[in-house]
């Protein structure tokens, strides 16, 4: 009994195939996701070099509430990226 050879026969080709398809389609959504993180990162340092839109001489303990709010969260995602506080192991 001869037996074929997995790597040459049409369904390993079939599934190699689809394996690269899908490959690629991961990547594109992939650099697509990385490019819109960019830009609020980018968007993010202008609001901060802006001081968050808060006028500096006129900074009450609201304007501290917000931005510890958008720190809080900050914090999380970063916690998350880097495996840091709740997500360290």
């Amino acid at each position: 009994m001869t037996r074929l050879n997995p790597q040459t026969t049409p369904r390993h080709e079939l599934r190699a195939e689809k394996a690269r398809r899908n490959h690629e389609a991961a990547l594109d959504a992939f650099i697509g996701k990385k490019a819109e993180i960019d830009e609020m990162l980018a968007r993010l340092q202008a609001l901060s070099d802006d001081h968050f839109g808060f006028d500096p001489e006129a900074v009450n303990w609201g304007a501290v509430g917000s931005l510890d709010h958008v720190a809080s969260d900050l914090r999380e995602i970063t916690d998350f990226l880097f495996g840091e506080g709740e997500f360290a192991e």
